[in-house]
């Protein structure tokens, strides 16, 4: 099923089982419970997949473990590599197993520059021809893709969406306001997902959304009816959840909501440590408030 670039994409934790191992019957509990919520799409292998701990082999074998959902949504594979020729074959691998789509990522560790970043969208994009969002995000990534950069890959026709993590709302308009609808734009920051599709966003890829993907897609679908102030009443209710999102420990964060909400497991994969001491009291402390007043989403 190919991407609409509309709704709430979750960028869905990865479950491991204690030694490790990925926990598959753990993963589809989840997966399960965000289809079932109304979300338009599966993200795995992102920033909150533990994608520096994946291999490209375990990345396939969630697509492989995905495909009886592609009836249902599309499930598109997270490119995060520090060479072009690795994420040339990974893309080339996800496609024949099954890959309905990409989000990718600029080059990792090297900070490239604008014309080599450009050059490495393009060539990762021509090796595919499924489609393909690209990830914004130059607080954690180091490289912005600018108005010009956008501009250099309007002729590649299956870059056809951006995940907005730059946290300047304003790059929303500008985006807008250059290019029109030719790129879909999805807000990729949680404490600002309201903000970006009252701003004409035309979707999330979200993170809390792995443990409250109900309240997630119900606050898109307010925002994008135009009620404002219902929106406004349940954004207010997740902000201290969606806090989490944008902290350094958003993995452990979220995944320790997960088990609260009972759809996740705790474990992480080293040189990640599962949450402690006071820092996992605060945590649980802010999910056990946001659970106790839980809003009823059947009036909204």
């Amino acid at each position: 099923m190919r991407p609409i670039w509309t709704g709430v994409y979750p960028a869905v934790t990865t479950k491991f089982k204690a030694n490790g191992e990925l926990d598959i019957p753990a993963f589809l509990k989840n997966i399960d419970f965000q289809i079932e919520s109304g979300v338009s799409g599966i993200i795995i292998g992102g920033s909150l997949g533990e994608s520096s701990t994946l291999s490209v082999d375990e990345k396939l074998k969630l697509v492989e473990v995905l495909q009886p959902y592609r009836n249902k949504v599309p499930v598109l594979m997270n490119i995060a590599e520090s060479s072009t020729k690795r994420a040339v074959e990974a893309v080339k691998l996800a496609e024949a197993n099954g890959a309905d789509g990409f989000m990718l990522l600029p080059p990792l560790l090297y900070k490239a520059d604008a014309d080599e970043t450009v050059a490495y969208f393009k060539e990762v994009a021509n090796a595919t021809t499924l489609p393909i969002i690209l990830y914004n995000n130059p607080v954690d990534y180091k490289i912005e893709i600018t108005i010009p950069m956008f501009e250099a890959l309007l002729d590649v026709s299956n870059i056809e969406a951006v995940k907005e993590s730059t946290r300047d709302l304003t790059n929303i308009t500008r985006l807008r306001n250059a290019f029109g609808d030719r790129f879909k734009i999805l807000g990729g920051v949680d404490t600002i997902c309201l903000e970006a599709l009252l701003l004409g966003a035309d979707g999330l890829v979200a993170g809390l959304v792995s443990a409250f993907p109900k309240e997630t897609v119900v606050l898109f679908d307010l925002a994008k009816a135009g009620k404002v102030d219902e929106a406004v009443k349940l954004y207010r209710w997740f902000m201290p959840l969606l806090e989490m999102d944008i902290d350094p420990k958003l993995v452990q964060y979220i995944k320790l909501a997960e088990v609260y909400a009972g759809i996740g497991t705790e474990h992480v994969r080293s040189p990640r440590k599962i949450l402690s001491g006071t820092e996992r009291q605060k945590a649980i402390e802010t999910i056990e408030i946001a659970l106790k007043n839980r809003p009823d989403l059947s009036t909204c």
